[in-house]
């Protein structure tokens, strides 16, 4: 799959959103009012931030700057997120069809990318995400490791190590216990302690 996503990384963000469909689905009203692994951030936030952002790189592949929509979905109802997501994951793949747009640029929150870029960007995003809300609804949950790699090698090459500035959206990379999976690498990797 890394390969793949190399040239064109659109199944990956479709095989992201389903992923993360499948955890939502499993979101009880206890887990979305309990804290998630993001500071002063409650479950239901991290979801509306992920539904969100899949409604902004669907708004970037029809066109808009990714800073002209917010990154949080409106009132979702508790029993409707997994529903949400797939609605957004439709959104996306309809904006993202066209093989020509992958090599056109776009403004995306962190400035000017290909198409091949954002949608990397996007993957390495809701990667992340995934790991995040796995840790409300299910810690040991079975990720999709080759996902997860794919996730990983673009938060590398999108957010260096050594690119990292203070108070911006990922803090050092955090160290992980040997051995540690894929996806507990890409949370460390975006400054998540594990």
């Amino acid at each position: 799959m890394t390969s793949l996503a190399d040239d064109d990384p659109r199944p990956a963000v479709l095989r992201a959103i389903d992923q993360l469909e499948r955890l939502a689905a499993r979101l009880t009203p206890e887990h979305l009012d309990g804290a998630s692994v993001l500071p002063g951030w409650e479950t239901r936030k991290l979801i509306s931030h992920i539904v969100g952002d899949i409604h902004r790189i669907a708004y970037v592949g029809e066109g808009g700057r990714s800073r002209d929509v917010a990154a949080m979905a409106g009132n979702i109802a508790d029993d409707d997120w997994a529903d949400a997501l797939r609605r957004a994951r439709a959104r996306a793949a309809a904006a993202w069809a066209d093989d020509a747009k992958l090599g056109q640029s776009y403004s995306v929150t962190w400035g000017e990318a290909t198409g091949v870029m954002a949608l990397r960007g996007i993957v390495m995003e809701l990667g992340t995400h995934t790991w995040d809300l796995a840790q409300s609804v299910d810690p040991e949950a079975d990720l999709d490791a080759e996902l997860g790699a794919v996730a990983l090698a673009a938060a590398r090459q999108i957010a260096p190590a050594d690119r990292r500035v203070p108070g911006g959206p990922f803090g050092p990379v955090q160290p992980v216990p040997a051995g540690a999976g894929i996806y507990d690498q890409l949370a460390g990797w975006l400054g998540r302690k594990v």
